[in-house]
């Protein structure tokens, strides 16, 4: 029996690790455009296990590592989805960064902050300055976590979709002012079922209105309409979405895959016929898997060697 134990423990030591996981604060110092406050995050588990995280204050990035003989340098930053209400940090966050680490990429899941006016003077700009300040740190630690800094992408999902457009197409005027000249242009977007345009037609309302409030101007909803804002400079896009989801509708994807031909910006689009919104890794609609949709497309532009 204890020889069977022994021969057992080694073979568990020698298992190579999927992933090595770790959390890092977003910020060293002060944290910009904020507000001290004593108001508490708060995390709900769900019966089906899910986390649902809000009144977020203090931005982090989960780390996922692949097995070191699998790395490819490749680096993807997550933004979950929930209408700038919420973060659903499991299904589109921790769920996908263990899929893509099997990718060999190393994967940050960001849980950045949500519009708030009690916490934040512009509640407007909290998630972006958040997503930049992820692209900057995972740049500036690339040597740490063996990640090639030109090949760092952002991924997001509904709202956290709107994010990444925003953080692909608003990279020229950084949100907030930073010592060094670290680049915050993704490498990449991954756009799943995302929150495009902020148009009276188009718009998810409730992320609309919790990030630009009740009465935004025109020029706001222009600005936040990130098909609007694409130009030649926006990083190759890569999109997913159901065209029977009747919380985001599919032509915001339409619409940015259409901007990025108009720019001749490199996209790649997949629609279902069915999934609604939400699904996350899994639509159950059809055997088809985007995430391996998604590994074909990081391969054929060289992300995955």
């Amino acid at each position: 029996m204890k020889n069977t134990c022994f021969i057992l423990l080694l073979m568990l030591a020698a298992l190579p690790s999927v992933f090595a996981q770790s959390t890092i604060s977003l910020y060293s110092g002060t944290i910009p455009n904020s507000i001290a406050t004593d108001m508490q995050e708060k995390s709900i588990t769900l019966e089906n296990g899910g986390i649902r995280v809000s009144n977020v204050v203090q931005p982090t990035l989960q780390v996922f590592r692949p097995a070191k003989d699998k790395t490819t340098g490749t680096a993807i930053i997550i933004c979950p989805g929930g209408g700038y209400a919420r973060l659903s940090m499991d299904n589109e966050g921790s769920d996908v960064a263990k899929r893509l680490t099997e990718m060999g990429v190393t994967a940050f899941v960001l849980k950045y902050r949500l519009p708030n006016d009690q916490t934040q003077p512009d509640k407007t700009i909290a998630p972006l300055q958040d997503a930049q300040q992820a692209i900057r740190l995972v740049r500036q630690r690339a040597a740490e976590y063996g990640v090639n800094p030109a090949r760092v992408g952002l991924m997001g999902f509904s709202a956290g979709g709107h994010l990444a457009s925003t953080a692909g197409t608003h990279f020229s005027k950084p949100a907030a002012d930073d010592a060094t000249t670290t680049s915050v242009r993704p490498g990449f977007l991954v756009l799943l079922y995302p929150v495009i345009s902020l148009s009276d037609s188009l718009m998810h309302a409730g992320s609309r209105t919790n990030l630009l409030g009740a009465k935004p101007s025109p020029d706001q909803i222009r600005l936040y309409s990130n098909d609007l804002q694409v130009t030649t400079q926006t990083p190759p896009a890569f999109l997913v979405h159901a065209a029977d989801d009747k919380t985001v509708p599919v032509q915001n994807s339409l619409r940015f895959y259409e901007a990025c031909l108009h720019h001749k910006v490199p996209a790649e689009m997949h629609l279902y016929p069915l999934g609604g919104h939400g699904f996350g890794m899994n639509n159950k609609t059809t055997k088809d898997n985007w995430t391996d949709r998604l590994q074909n497309w990081l391969d054929a532009n060289g992300w995955l060697r």
